[in-house]
């Protein structure tokens, strides 16, 4: 179909989506990035936030970890650390994910460089998804 692209999500775990859509909005490195059918070829770095997928006259929002996007004619693949739908998580789960790494920030000095950036890389992305559900649910 020349009206559709398709949209691949790959985490470490699965291949988390896999389908046919009208558009997708990324969170790029550029920032906000629009990719619809016979786009130009582009690779970019994502960062962690928001990805919208509209199909068939629906939007739905998943929350994505930093990874590697490739815009290939009506292909789009996404690889990604992480990519959940905000609807599955609780705010007091978010927070309590939030809490914990921040917990574990909170002794530095007893983490390795890459303990500490993975540390900050959690709370960011707890981050990302409370402020997902907050916006979708009219708090901020």
């Amino acid at each position: 179909m020349a009206n559709t692209l398709r949209l691949e999500i790959v985490t470490p775990e699965a291949k988390t989506f896999s389908d046919d859509v009208d558009m997708v909005v990324l969170p790029a490195a550029e920032g906000e990035m629009g990719i619809y059918p016979m786009h130009v070829p582009l690779m970019t770095e994502m960062v962690p936030g928001e990805l919208r997928v509209l199909q068939d006259g629906k939007e739905t929002a998943i929350v994505v970890g930093s990874g590697f996007i490739e815009v290939t004619g009506n292909r789009v693949s996404v690889l990604t650390d992480m990519a959940l739908d905000e609807s599955t998580l609780t705010d007091e789960t978010v927070e309590a994910a939030i809490a914990r790494a921040e917990a574990a920030k909170a002794d530095a000095e007893n983490l390795t460089l890459e303990e500490l950036a993975a540390t900050e890389a959690a709370i960011e992305k707890s981050i990302t998804l409370l402020q997902s559900k907050r916006r979708k649910h009219g708090g901020v």
